[in-house]
């Protein structure tokens, strides 16, 4: 039984170099913290305020990584989908037809039920990668359907 899987591949790239670029600037930014050098201490920066702006770039990194969460996985049974968020698990018999329309950002399932799954894994902005999935998709589409 054949299986394929694809994931976005620009994306990756974008999300990993954006999420370490975030982490060095909120970690940077973080030992710029002094504070004033007046006789009160209001408005002094403690530790835990340079600790706070560390992990506040991490937790924004880790955000950024979640764009690359998107993956789709499908077999002569059906098709899982997992989006930036959510995610979806359907036989082929519920999909009329897998497109790729020329301004969509990213592939779609049409369900008998008029109703459109995206298929975040599958961008535009991949070009060939992406035809090349939807292309797979398709065969394995129509494979189920006729049989």
């Amino acid at each position: 039984m054949e299986t394929v899987t694809y994931r976005p591949r620009k994306i990756r790239w974008v999300a990993g170099i954006s999420a370490a670029g975030v982490v060095v600037l909120f970690t940077t930014i973080s030992f710029g913290l002094h504070g004033s050098s007046g006789f009160d201490n209001s408005g002094q920066f403690e530790r835990g305020d340079q600790s706070a702006m560390i992990a506040l770039g991490i937790l924004i990194a880790l955000g950024i990584l979640a764009f690359c969460r998107p993956r789709v996985i499908a077999d002569a049974d059906g098709i899982k989908i997992r989006n930036v968020v959510g995610g979806y698990d359907l036989p082929w018999s519920v999909v009329r037809a897998v497109r790729f329309d020329r301004n969509s950002p990213w592939a779609q399932l049409e369900l008998l039920d008029d109703e459109q799954v995206s298929i975040h894994a599958l961008q535009a902005a991949d070009k060939d990668y992406a035809v090349e999935g939807v292309r797979a998709l398709r065969g394995l589409h129509s494979s189920a359907v006729a049989a």
